[in-house]
């Protein structure tokens, strides 16, 4: 493969990779089942991005993976994570 060659596949696959992502904490089913329970970090809290709102309201965007909590909802896993995805 030539140098070129090889830059263009690597270019293809920086762009077809997952986004980074910063984790930033876990959500649980509460013992009684009927709640989620949301535990984050406050180290990783505050290394966060945020954004303001036009009324001048500070948020911090996060995300959970709705396959991943379905999971969680469902029984089928214990736990998932709560992140804030990286821009690069």
């Amino acid at each position: 493969m030539s140098k070129n060659t090889k830059q263009v596949a690597q270019n293809e696959n920086e762009e077809n990779e997952e986004p980074q992502t910063l984790l930033v904490g876990y959500v649980r089913k509460s013992n009684a089942g009927g709640a989620l329970k949301v535990s984050i970090n406050s180290s990783a809290f505050s290394d966060c991005a945020t954004y303001s709102t036009s009324d001048g309201q500070q948020y911090v965007p996060l995300i959970i993976n709705l396959n991943a909590l379905r999971r969680v909802l469902d029984g089928e896993r214990a736990v998932t994570t709560v992140s804030q995805f990286i821009d690069q």
